[in-house]
């Protein structure tokens, strides 16, 4: 996977750098073949997340270490969550003295794009408000819930059905428990096939977007992309790195290597999502967490699990309130906090979801808009870093939850 990754980036810089029609032709003939092997990752999503769920939350018997369990995950989820928030601020504040804008430029970015902001605002309309969002927490249809991909109403029903069959006696409990068990088991197999095309999938992946973005990348931003990433850096390193080190009382290295397929595979996908069946595999098989923890942390993190992306939505505000020239004070910036970290929960719902769930933050501190639109052409190489982000705090949250359970990890 790594040369995968390393193949496809030094073919799309050279293409995108040379404009060489050759390369150019064949690094977007590629495409395809990474859109084939995403949808193969994808293909075992729902049904892994379905089958590994059921088995973790009916295997549990005891309904009260379900509770127990949910509170320490969304305990993590929710605490990590707001401390992205606050290095974003934090690291955002460091870099802005460095985006110096002058006003002619900011009234050129005005004017630029002012007739590019439908799609946002097309797509703001749907992210589910407050009500509405809990409302859709329960699925009217599972089916139509799994079919469309919406994963966290998903795991609601999974959830209440694995409650219900831990009330079973035991052996119609475990004839229900082995089924997903064998289920789960033969999906793995799957993902062992589908992870033999991964060089392949994840060259095609990272050549075709390279050749897309690259350019407008290097040229545009560049400040506002390094404030995202060391603010990533800097998170992963205080945060979660030292969680692993104190909480769990994991070696380090041991950890990141035992977790580097899984970011890799997030950070040429772009998807927590597809990249979650390699990290349950990971979780189970290179850090011995349980079945039970793996298969409830993970689901539940790829679901509401974004700080990554709520420290990007945070250097985002202070960025575009520097180029259109905005003063933002303290009750400002915690208002702007707070809409980041409640629409954190719906960040998957939507297309350029961390771009277009920045709505109610711009509402919140007045900043215009047009400045997402501005964000979404070049949002490709954030997000390969964020989402990297993410799946490194969804594993954490595992091995985390795990030793506080009293689990003994490797």
């Amino acid at each position: 996977m790594a040369i995968g990754l390393l193949a496809g980036l030094a073919l799309g810089l050279t293409a995108a750098l040379t404009q060489s029609p050759a390369l150019l032709a064949f690094a977007r003939w590629l495409r395809p073949f990474g859109t084939l092997f995403l949808n193969l990752l994808s293909m075992v999503v729902i049904p892994l997340v379905a089958t590994a769920l059921f088995q973790g939350v009916a295997g549990l018997g005891d309904v009260r270490r379900l509770g127990r369990l949910g509170a320490r995950t969304l305990g993590f989820f929710g605490a990590t969550t707001i401390a992205a928030i606050a290095i974003g601020f934090l690291v955002g504040a460091l870099f802005l003295p460095f985006t110096g804008v002058s006003p002619d430029q900011r009234e050129a970015l005005l004017a630029g794009s002012r007739g590019d902001s439908s799609f946002v605002q097309h797509a703001a309309e749907q992210i589910p408000g407050g009500a509405r969002f809990i409302v859709e927490l329960i699925p009217a249809n599972p089916v139509q819930a799994a079919v469309e991909g919406n994963l966290l109403p998903l795991i609601v029903f999974v959830t209440i059905f694995g409650i219900a069959a831990a009330a079973l006696p035991d052996d119609k409990r475990h004839a229900l428990t082995e089924l997903a068990d064998v289920a789960t088991r033969a999906l793995t197999h799957v993902i062992h096939w589908v992870l033999l095309l991964a060089p392949l999938g994840i060259f095609a992946l990272v050549a075709g977007a390279v050749v897309q973005y690259g350019s407008s990348l290097v040229t545009t931003m560049v400040l506002f992309v390094l404030a995202v990433i060391v603010g990533l850096a800097l998170f992963m390193a205080v945060v979660y790195l030292s969680a692993v080190a104190l909480l769990v009382r994991l070696n380090v290295g041991r950890y990141l290597r035992a977790i580097r397929g899984s970011m890799l595979m997030a950070f040429s996908t772009t998807s927590s999502v597809a990249t979650l069946p390699v990290m349950l595999e990971a979780a189970e098989t290179d850090l011995k967490v349980s079945r039970t923890v793996a298969s409830f942390v993970l689901p539940v993190g790829a679901s509401i699990g974004r700080a990554g992306s709520a420290l990007f939505q945070a250097v985002a505000v202070l960025f575009v309130a520097r180029l259109y020239g905005v003063a933002l004070g303290l009750t400002d910036a915690l208002q702007a906090g707070a809409a980041v970290f409640l629409t954190s929960l719906t960040v998957a719902s939507v297309p350029s979801a961390s771009i277009v769930s920045l709505v109610p933050a711009f509402a919140a501190t007045g900043l215009p808009l047009a400045g997402l639109s501005l964000l979404l052409g070049f949002d490709r190489i954030p997000d390969m870093f964020r989402t990297t982000t993410n799946v490194v705090g969804h594993l954490t949250g595992a091995v985390v939850v795990a030793a506080v359970e009293g689990e003994k990890l490797e």
